[in-house]
């Protein structure tokens, strides 16, 4: 493509608007009341979000990971633990979230601390997951250089021959994350540029502080 043509690529916003008044003092609540539009608009996959994470030294990464739930704890995701975002993870707990609904014109950020879920829950979701999922999971050395697919694969089928009559093993290494928010940010697209831009800021350990931002 011809870089005018990229530079002409634009799309007027003109779905919604949202305002101070409009939204929920909690924005966990007003996450949910978002994210269940999204289900109702058949948005595709709309729990994937972009996870960012970053070295020590603030090198960043970012990857889209999938929501498995949320609550006012905050948002909460799975991955091997020893992957790369695992290891950015155990030296840098800072990190962000974010959703981006195309059909609907909205964003979402997310910034906050993450932690590990209990090993208790890591250990009950594994078991709610297909049994080829929990397979693949302890087939795959996440981030790690392989040598090729086919290794991969016939890791995988080796574990299948294993399983096959009983119960998969979580991997020690594999579980999930909670990302505890301390700012929240809901937009929403609007013609000409000037966008919606409704922030939450936590003020203490349980209150919110609202606040309109320039687009």
């Amino acid at each position: 493509m011809d870089q005018k043509d990229i530079e002409n690529l634009r799309q007027e916003y003109e779905a919604a608007s949202l305002n101070e008044t409009d939204v929920d003092a909690n924005p966990m609540r007003q996450f949910d009341k978002w994210f269940n539009e999204a289900i109702n608009c058949k948005v595709h996959e709309p729990n994937a979000m972009t996870l960012a994470t970053a070295t020590h030294d603030g090198r960043p990464s970012a990857r889209i990971v999938l929501l498995k739930g949320f609550s006012d704890d905050g948002f909460k995701f799975y991955t091997n633990y020893l992957s790369r975002k695992g290891k950015e993870i155990s030296k840098n707990p800072l990190g962000s979230l974010v959703f981006f609904w195309g059909d609907m014109e909205r964003q979402i950020r997310v910034e906050g601390t993450i932690e590990k879920l209990d090993k208790n829950y890591s250990e009950k979701y594994f078991h709610s997951r297909p049994k080829a999922s929990q397979i693949g999971a302890a087939a795959s050395p996440q981030s790690q250089e392989i040598d090729s697919r086919e290794a991969l694969e016939q890791k995988m089928a080796e574990l299948e021959l294993e399983y096959a009559d009983s119960e998969v093993p979580k991997p020690s290494y594999w579980g999930g994350y909670v990302l505890r928010p301390r700012y929240i940010e809901f937009w929403q697209g609007r013609r000409s540029r000037l966008h919606d831009r409704i922030v939450y800021k936590k003020t203490d350990n349980k209150n919110w502080k609202i606040v309109r931002l320039a687009p």
